[in-house]
């Protein structure tokens, strides 16, 4: 199938969570009718994600920058002792565990337990009284131990969904101060381990909490710039920006989007869609629910884009009619076939395709033309236009897209035969029936195995072939379709993203 040929179904296979908006109700119910993409997470989708939770923290940890901390505390006998806290960095991180939870309109809760991390740097101090006066450095190290908890919450910011992390504190069980050698008094290193740690303590949990919620919104604008790069195609893209707030209960997250198709600066309208939570349940690991109003605009943006063709010659033109048909094959074409050099077919779509979803699957409608050029000097062209109508289902495994065809109805609309002349010469009932059949039998069988060949190569271009994808089910509806899997973790991204983060 050449490279310009649109592929229109099943482009939402793998939406992601996040997306752009311009606004967003603050009800969901309210913000169903305007929502054309529905994405639920389960809990066992949330706990093979949180398996690697501890990398995205470890990428806080390691990618927060700590400031210089200056100081200063009064000692009887001793005076003043100024101190500052410089080129602090972490070594020898490492996570034991981490466990949450969804809490019903709220947000949810993660704890991440048993951190063990070294921080070391340099302390620059001075002390003195009227008898004297000392300044020095000397490098530290502080062991420590840490419980963290997040409790984020995700809602609506300018027209994105956004993660709030301020909810965030740490416990430290251990933290131990280790000073560079052994020529200092043994009460100051009771002094620095007093005021000193309490002061790293401080700055330690400021930090961290901050860069989590930094690093928690650049993983946001992360999985929302490859969701826009996965649904963008050429000049058309879909916009999949929320329209309310995600909901999270004790079960699943649930967002919303409007999946609205984008093509020379104009954009699809929905605003009575049929969505209700019942229509998804709980069973699989992740659900996508797709409305007809997303699919029907990325036809016409395909159209109006001339991406609905398909250009067939040679051999492999010759072999395709040789499938056995029970009207007679007519002699031009026979001849066309045999006898001339280069044969070519080109078939298109001469109308906008229109799509509706049942229980029974995808009806597709619409008017596609055919002209069969010889390629040979004084020999006719064959020109024909028919009404296509045909339920396709789909499914996917290992990999490879699928369309099967299950029931389909062909009229010819016009038939005709046209020299260089100019002369039209209109074909009999004969002919069209042959031409009827061959596109019923040979033509719609060609074009769906085209177009799985196309979405399976685009699917693998935007990296759907990295993510592990068990028993995916696409299921139609009255409206809609409900796509639902299981899936293991996408190491891929986490890796995009951790480089991302870290540069």
């Amino acid at each position: 199938m050449p490279r310009d040929v649109f592929p229109p179904l099943l482009l939402l296979l793998l939406l992601s969570v996040f997306g752009a908006s311009h606004a967003c109700l603050q009800d969901p119910a309210s913000a169903y009718r305007f929502t054309g993409v529905v994405c639920r997470l389960t809990y066992p989708a949330a706990v093979v994600l949180n398996e690697k939770t501890t990398k995205v923290i470890e990428a806080a940890f390691q990618h927060a920058r700590y400031p210089s901390v200056k100081g200063e505390k009064s000692l009887l006998f001793i005076g003043r002792v100024i101190y500052g806290l410089d080129n602090l960095e972490i070594h020898n991180l490492s996570i034991g565990r981490s466990a949450f939870e969804l809490h019903p309109g709220d947000g949810i809760a993660l704890e991440i337990g048993n951190v063990s991390a070294v921080f070391r740097g340099t302390i620059q101090y001075g002390y003195g009284s009227w008898l004297v006066n000392v300044a020095h450095s000397i490098d530290f190290e502080i062991e420590s131990q840490i419980d963290l908890g997040i409790n984020p919450k995700l809602y609506c910011r300018d027209g994105k969904v956004a993660a709030d992390t301020s909810d965030c504190y740490l416990h430290l069980h251990k933290l131990h101060l280790h000073l560079q050698g052994d020529k200092e008094p043994n009460w100051l290193r009771k002094v620095f381990t007093d005021f000193i740690t309490f002061t790293v303590k401080l700055a330690i949990k400021g930090q961290i909490c901050k860069e989590i919620n930094k690093v928690a919104n650049i993983l946001a604008d992360f999985i929302q710039d490859t969701a826009g790069q996965f649904l963008s195609y050429g000049g058309i893209s879909v916009d999949i920006g929320v329209t309310a707030a995600p909901v999270i209960n004790a079960n699943y997250i649930e967002s919303y989007h409007k999946g609205l198709t984008n093509y020379n600066n104009a954009s699809a309208v929905i605003n009575d869609s049929v969505f209700h939570p019942r229509q998804l349940t709980e069973n699989r690991m992740l659900y996508f629910w797709v409305s007809d109003q997303v699919l029907n605009p990325m036809f016409t943006a395909a159209y109006q884009d001339s991406r609905l063709q398909l250009n067939i010659s040679g051999a492999e033109l010759t072999e395709l009619f040789k499938t056995n048909l029970s009207s007679a094959m007519p002699e031009f074409i026979r001849a066309c076939l045999l006898e001339s050099g280069s044969p070519q077919l080109r078939v298109w779509s001469s109308s906008v395709p229109d799509l509706n979803t049942s229980t029974s699957g995808t009806t597709v409608w619409g008017t596609a033309s055919g002209e069969l050029d010889c390629g040979t000097q004084g020999t006719p062209i064959l020109f024909f236009k028919t009404d296509v109508a045909i339920d396709v289902t789909a499914s996917y495994a290992d990999k490879k897209l699928s369309l099967q065809g299950n029931r389909s109805e062909v009229f010819v609309l016009q038939a005709e035969l046209s020299s260089q002349n100019q002369t039209v010469q209109l074909l009999d009932e004969d002919h069209e029936e042959f031409i009827r059949e061959a596109v019923e039998k040979i033509g719609i069988p060609k074009v769906l195995s085209a177009l799985e060949i196309e979405l399976t190569r685009l699917l693998d271009k935007q990296g759907a072939n990295l993510f592990d994808i068990f028993n995916p089910e696409v299921l139609p509806q009255d409206g809609f379709v409900v796509i639902q899997m299981d899936f293991g973790f996408p190491h891929h991204l986490l890796t995009q993203f951790l480089r991302k983060t870290l540069q």
